[in-house]
Formats: C-alpha cells, structure tokens, sequence
C-alpha cells in the first residue's frame, strides 16, 4: 500500500560516480608544457576501448567534467565516440593538478545530474576514489587502493540525493576496470 499522507519517504536516491584517468601519455619533451602531453599510440587504443566498454555496459554520464590538459581531453574526444549520444561535457581548469580535497569540493557543487564521470588525473582521481569507498567487493577495493592506470574506470555508487552532502567514505565500488583487465577477462 502506498502512503500519500506526505510523510518522508524511506526512498534512498542514488548518485553515481565515475572516475576516468586519462589515458596512456607522452613524456614531456625539453620544453613542453606537462598539460600539452598527448596520448602515445597505446592511449589512443585504450581511451576508446573503455569508452566502448562504458557504452556496452550502459556507463553512460550525465554530466562530464573533464581536465584542460590535452591528455584527458583526447581520453574523453576517443572514448565518447563510441556513445550512442554524447553526454553534456564541461572542462574545468581545477581539475587540473587537483588534489582528492579539491576534487571532492568540485564534484559537490555539481546540480541535478544523477551519474557524473571525471576524466582526471593521478593522484588526485586515484585518491579521490580512494577517498570515497567504503564499501564494495573486497579484492576491487584492494586492487584500487593499490593503483588507478591510465584508462582506469572506477564507478562508485553513492546513496545521496545531492552532490552537495558527498563526503568521504560515502560510496560503494560497484566496478574498476582497465583495457588490461577487459581484455584478461575475455580471453
């Protein structure tokens, strides 16, 4: 039986997190700036592997917030060509060289979109993710906690109905993958 008495619902809203580290990249040659690196051969194979992974597996943001650095910004123009629609993207300079504290404040302000993917980079995004799950399958969380590579995937679910009350420890990992990893599991 429903209850319309307006009472407070015991309806948990969930928000999901998905953390992309941009993919493989050069080394910065004498001279050039650290956010001009571009993607080696490998991260150009990588960046879309993942994102025909988040597409076939219906990852698909609502919302993304994407460093400057040219790096994340080949990641994400490779990875979301493999969607049907592309979501809403949005780059933000503080993503750039941001740490977990900063990245947490971020995300907090974001409004109204349900799944929100970062594409980043380390540590910041793999001490962001770090930083949020409490909970989730034990060797996942192990493996995280050791390392994010590039093109890594961490999804974190978040029982909130805000962006603006997440704080750490509030998430579950319901995934972390990797090109490797997606390749290991089907062979």
């Amino acid at each position: 039986m429903l209850d319309f008495s307006g009472a407070e619902s015991d309806i948990v809203v969930m928000r999901r997190l998905m953390l992309l580290r941009h993919a493989k990249t050069e080394r910065a040659g004498p001279g050039e700036p650290d956010r001009e690196r571009r993607l080696t051969k490998r991260g150009r194979a990588d960046a879309p592997a993942i994102g025909a992974y988040m597409a076939r597996h219906r990852l698909v943001p609502d919302l993304v917030l994407v460093s400057p650095a040219t790096r994340a910004q080949e990641t994400w123009k490779l990875a979301v060509g493999c969607f049907a629609k592309a979501p809403k993207a949005v780059s933000d300079e503080r993503i750039y060289n941001a740490g977990a504290d900063k990245l947490l404040l971020l995300l907090a302000e974001t409004a109204q979109a349900r799944s929100l993917l970062l594409v980043g980079h380390n540590p910041g995004v793999h001490d962001l993710a770090v930083l949020l799950i409490a909970s989730g399958d034990m060797a996942a969380r192990e493996r995280v906690s050791e390392k994010l590579p590039t093109s890594g995937l961490v999804v974190i679910d978040l029982a909130l109905d805000d962006w603006s009350n997440l704080h750490p420890h509030a998430g579950r990992l319901e995934r972390f993958v990797s090109p490797r990893s997606i390749v290991a599991a089907t062979e």
